[in-house]
């Protein structure tokens, strides 16, 4: 296993160069935009798909340490280069990359975009930002000091369906908005034991490389990895990193809230390993121009979510959506199913018609896709085009990084079952002290 050492001064090499993108040419004078992706298996593949269908992208190097995510993506990209250490895949083409696009689980998010982001390297990086709220804050604050191109892979931000319900929120449909209401009946939680024993690594995994800077142990079969390190606590960030990352997006962005004040989550002791099974999780956030002086706002996951209240009343008994999120205003509310279903109004107990012509004149809004396969490479794209000065981003770190926060505290209110925790933004920890040391993690060196 590297020593410590070893990892500190790969990590550090890179801290007081710059390399200033280049980018790739061809006999035609198009510039193309030189990626490497790390993590291609999963989700990873599909990243790499939609990125790599942009006409100005060459993809340059993949890196992943399962060989055989490795084949199946050499198989689309012949050309590429391949590694199993994203270390050593970014330290040997510092020169030949212009961006890096890190699809792995949740805990290595950090640590290779930092990397990346140190290099000068514009960085796509999966939802949720990282692993840590520390982690959130140094991508952002890289983000802003190098002036990087930078976009969180929540691809649904991107979408019609979303966009609309943002615009209508702006405008004061329902006037301003006391509370949200969001849910989904995933289960990304386990309420199990940690399993003993250990069985043999496969031939396909690099188990040291998958663990990264998580603390070591033993390997154990359908346990971590391909999918399940999303339920367990040292790799990914339970149902609120997955699902709540894509459905908090649209009211937090629309309301234009910034971190919370205070989280409370109900839900059973943890048990150190993996996370709850059902969340309920409250925040109250400070008010902005739309919405009351405070903002309350009420997760649940889980198989029984959501509870039942009031709020959450829909016309002619009709069920909810499986998932999604309630907007409850002054004036009605507007219902945000999740996903590609249009946003719904309702004013005293009766839906209303949505009038969207004033966003389609002053093309703010352009027709409907129903379509996932179509309207999904917009987000990725988006990002290219930013790469080539062609655009922005609209879920750059700057935004992402305080909707990644938002979702890692309420995490960590899960440690303290039914305590309010009080977050302060400027001195960035909580007043309760007993929370503050989930704030941050030490990197095991690999």
């Amino acid at each position: 296993m590297r020593k410590r050492r070893d990892f500190l001064k790969i990590f550090a090499a890179f801290s007081g160069f710059s390399f200033m993108p280049s980018f790739a040419w061809s006999s035609s004078n198009q510039r193309f935009l030189r990626t490497a992706h790390i993590g291609v298996g999963g989700m990873g593949l599909e990243d790499l798909k939609a990125i790599s269908s942009h006409s100005e992208v060459q993809v340059v190097a993949l890196c992943d340490v399962d060989s055989n995510a490795i084949k199946k993506a050499k198989e689309l990209f012949p050309k590429a280069d391949t590694y199993k250490d994203y270390r050593r895949m970014l330290s040997s083409n510092a020169n030949k990359i212009d961006a890096v696009i890190v699809s792995t689980p949740d805990h290595t998010h950090a640590p290779a975009s930092i990397m990346a982001m140190k290099m000068d390297k514009n960085v796509y990086c999966q939802k949720p930002l990282t692993h840590h709220v520390s982690e959130a804050r140094t991508m952002s604050q890289l983000a802003e000091e190098k002036n990087l191109v930078t976009q969180m892979g929540i691809q649904v931000h991107s979408f019609y369906d979303y966009k609309l319900a943002t615009l209508l929120i702006q405008s004061g449909i329902i006037g301003k908005v006391s509370t949200v209401r969001a849910w989904s009946p995933k289960n990304w939680g386990y309420d199990g034991q940690e399993p003993e024993g250990e069985d043999p690594v496969p031939e396909n995994l690099d188990w040291n490389l998958w663990l990264g800077t998580a603390p070591e142990r033993p390997y154990k079969d359908k346990v971590y990895h391909p999918f399940n390190w999303r339920k367990l606590v040292d790799y990914g960030c339970g149902t609120l990193g997955d699902m709540g990352v894509h459905i908090f997006d649209t009211p937090y962005n629309a309301l234009a809230l910034d971190v919370p004040l205070t989280i409370k989550n109900s839900c059973r002791k943890p048990n150190g390993f993996g996370y709850p099974e059902n969340n309920i999780v409250t925040y109250t956030f400070p008010g902005t121009p739309y919405t009351t002086d405070t903002l309350k706002w009420i997760w649940h996951d889980g198989a029984d979510a959501p509870k039942y209240h009031k709020d959450l009343k829909l016309p002619k008994r009709e069920k909810l959506p499986q998932q999604g999120a309630m907007f409850v205003g002054e004036k009605g509310k507007l219902l945000l199913p999740h996903f590609m279903e249009l946003p719904r109004l309702i004013v005293d107990g009766e839906y209303k018609e949505l009038d969207i012509t004033p966003f389609e004149k002053s093309k703010q809004i352009g027709a409907p896709i129903r379509n996932y396969e179509q309207e999904s490479p917009k987000h990725y794209h988006q990002f290219v085009d930013a790469c080539l000065d062609k655009g922005t981003c609209t879920a750059p770190f700057s935004y992402s990084a305080k909707l990644t926060e938002t979702i890692l505290l309420g995490v960590i209110a899960g440690r303290f079952p039914n305590k309010t925790l009080h977050w302060d933004k400027k001195a960035s920890k909580f007043q309760e002290p007993e929370a503050n040391k989930y704030l941050n993690f030490e990197y095991r060196d690999f």
